[in-house]
């Protein structure tokens, strides 16, 4: 491998690594406010930064394994929602990556891209949480006592309408700073 090659390999696991670092400890710093609103911003504006800095497989790389480790910490609900949450984050990643101006001077384009990215990523989260796993298969996972009947209730709420608000305001935020971020990362 030419050193060039080896430079962009380490700067990619390097930029990965932070912005992954960078979200599970926004993750572990807002887990003890239990507020859904502030922590779910928090990794909404990590997943959106990390794909509109960084680039697509460092967005998809943080979207995937930060739900992991958000279990291995106590701070995902649990693991029957890792999955769901994984496809969530990585619609989301996709969507921005595909549908936002890559210079952030379109505003418009911008602002429809993270309504796309967010109304996609609660869809996600509602179709497979709520109406998969708190629907059909909740029966199931309460016999094997992988869920108790309150923590149905309580995912039924959580995957609903505050996935949405949560990825409008990470996304909006990281929208407002993109264009900042990238500029001074140039210099």
């Amino acid at each position: 491998m030419n050193s060039s090659k080896m430079h962009k390999k380490i700067l990619w696991i390097t930029e990965t690594a932070m912005m992954l670092a960078l979200l599970v400890a926004l993750q572990w710093a807002t887990s003890g406010l239990n507020n859904q609103f502030i922590t779910g911003s928090c990794v909404n504006l990590v997943l959106a930064m990390t794909v509109l800095l960084v680039g697509l497989s460092s967005g998809l790389t943080v979207a995937l394994i930060s739900p992991v480790m958000a279990f291995l910490l106590n701070i995902a609900p649990q693991i029957v929602t890792v999955p769901a949450i994984m496809a969530g984050n990585a619609v989301f990643v996709l969507l921005l990556h595909y549908a936002a101006d890559p210079e952030g001077k379109q505003i418009s384009r911008q602002i429809a891209a993270l309504v796309l990215a967010a109304v996609a990523k609660f869809a996600v989260l509602y179709l497979i949480v709520v109406k998969l796993i708190c629907g059909p298969m909740a029966q199931s996972l309460l016999a094997s006592g992988t869920l108790k009947q309150p923590m149905i209730a309580a995912l039924t709420v959580k995957f609903s309408w505050p996935q949405l608000i949560t990825a409008l305001i990470g996304g909006a935020i990281a929208l407002a700073v993109f264009p900042l971020l990238k500029k001074a990362l140039k210099k």
